[in-house]
Order: structure tokens, then C-alpha cells, then sequence
């Protein structure tokens, strides 16, 4: 049996609800339009704020992706390993364009031929072995090289400072070097005949005797390619000019090169 209300021949339902309202004329009209209306400008909103909810999820899924690939690259990019030049006048560059010596020129060469590598030079004019000795330790702490030039012994020997306490300060220097991880590349010099045979050769024999002690890289005379050309120094006959620079880059290259690998 089917039940037949009254209600259903109501004028209000005979007319289709896609072509007029069954609340036109009702008590309910202003309140039901208001709420539709509310809903229609509701959707806009919804829809924009499902936008930006997607967005930040999308982000939050990113992140850690993108952090994760940012520490890979960091971990990639190794930081530059340093060599140490601790010298004196002659490699400080006296006389010379801060661009034009010896240390600076093999710092160009590195930064082309050798990435990753790059070169401090903490030579000081007028410099001994003793002075180097004091500072080798507050620079190895500072730069943490992984090669130390050391290129000393000239200012103790024009002054006639004692042989062994020139090896002293040598060893010393050498043996912090060491103790820091770096290999050490010993340059040698030579002493003018006028001091004696006996000091100028025990000066010489300082270095071979240091280098062979320490099992370190030894260049036994930085100055030998230009040593007997007197055109090639300043005009007090003991710093050489620019000209000779590139002379000693190529000389201290053949024992620096290897220590590079």
C-alpha cells in the first residue's frame, strides 16, 4: 500500500526544482537564498585554500629531499689544501710586485695545474731560522697546511750565527711540521766563500744532513739557475729581480710537484 499525503498536491511541489524554488513565497526564501549565496562564496575560498594546503605539502615532501642533496654536494666540495711557505726576503719577494716573486708565481701555477690546492706565504723579510721557529707553530695551528716550504738560513748565515743553533731551529721547524701531518719540502742555500771553507760548508751541510734525518724533500740551493749571472740580482747583489723570478718557480717546482700528488 501506498501511502498518498495530502502534502505532495500542494501548489509548492508542481513545479520543477530546476525551474523554481519550493520555498518561493515561504517564510524561508530570504534565509534559504542567503545561505546559498553564502555557499557559492564559500567555494572560491575552499578552493583556494586546498590550493595552498596541496603546496605546503608538496614543500614539506621537498625539503627534506633538497636538504639531503645539499649535504651531498657539500660533502663533495673538499676544502682546499694549503701549502705553508715560511721563508725569508727571498721568497717574501723583496724589492718585487706583491705578484712578481718566486711564491706568487707558483701560486698561479698551482691555481691552474693543481685544484683544490692553494698557497700561503708567510715569509717575512730579514727572517732567521730562529724566527721561524718561534712562529711555525702559531702557523700550522692557523693554516693547517698540507705541505711546508721552508726556505731560512740565510739572514744566520750573512751574520755568522752558530751552525748548530741554525740545525736547531731547522729541526725544530721540521719536526712540527711534521708532528702536524704536513710533508716538508727543505730549500737549501749557499754562503759567498768569504765566511770560510769550513763555515760555508758546514752551513751546506746543515740541509742535506736535516733533509736525510727527517726523510724530507730537499732542494739544496734556491738560487743556483741564477747564481753566476750577476745581471740577474737587485743592486745589492743578493736579491734577484723580477725577471729571475720565474726561473726559481721552475727550480723549487721539481721537488714542490711531487709533494702535490
Amino acid at each position: 500500500m501506498i501511502f498518498k499525503s495530502p502534502i505532495f498536491k500542494s501548489p509548492i511541489f508542481k513545479s520543477s526544482p530546476f525551474k523554481s524554488s519550493p520555498f518561493k513565497g515561504s517564510p524561508f526564501e530570504g534565509a534559504i537564498r542567503a545561505s546559498r549565496s553564502h555557499a557559492a562564496a564559500r567555494r572560491p575560498l575552499q578552493c583556494a585554500i586546498g590550493w595552498v594546503a596541496a603546496a605546503w605539502l608538496m614543500l614539506a615532501l621537498a625539503l627534506p629531499a633538497a636538504a639531503q642533496t645539499t649535504a651531498k654536494a657539500a660533502a663533495a666540495v673538499k676544502p682546499a689544501r694549503t701549502v705553508l711557505v715560511m721563508g725569508d726576503s727571498l721568497s717574501a719577494g723583496y724589492g718585487l710586485a706583491a705578484s712578481q716573486g718566486w711564491v706568487a708565481l707558483t701560486a698561479d701555477r698551482i691555481a691552474k695545474t693543481k685544484p683544490g690546492w692553494r698557497v700561503v706565504n708567510a715569509s717575512i723579510s730579514g727572517e732567521t731560522t730562529a724566527g721561524g721557529a718561534a712562529r711555525i707553530d702559531g702557523e700550522l695551528k692557523r693554516n693547517k697546511p698540507a705541505v711546508v716550504v721552508i726556505e731560512l738560513g740565510a739572514n744566520d748565515g750573512l751574520r755568522g750565527l752558530p751552525l748548530g743553533q741554525s740545525r736547531t731551529n731547522l729541526d725544530r721547524m721540521i719536526r712540527a711540521s711534521k708532528a702536524a701531518g704536513a710533508k716538508v719540502l727543505l730549500v737549501g742555500m749557499r754562503m759567498p766563500p768569504n765566511l770560510g771553507r769550513e763555515y760555508t760548508q758546514g752551513f751546506s751541510e746543515n740541509y742535506s744532513a736535516l733533509a736525510k734525518q727527517h726523510e724530507v724533500a730537499l732542494l739544496p740551493f734556491l738560487l743556483e739557475p741564477i747564481a753566476l749571472d750577476r745581471s740577474a740580482f737587485q743592486n745589492d747583489n743578493l736579491h734577484p729581480i723580477a725577471s729571475a723570478q720565474p726561473k726559481l718557480r721552475d727550480h723549487v717546482w721539481t721537488q714542490l710537484a711531487p709533494l702535490l700528488q
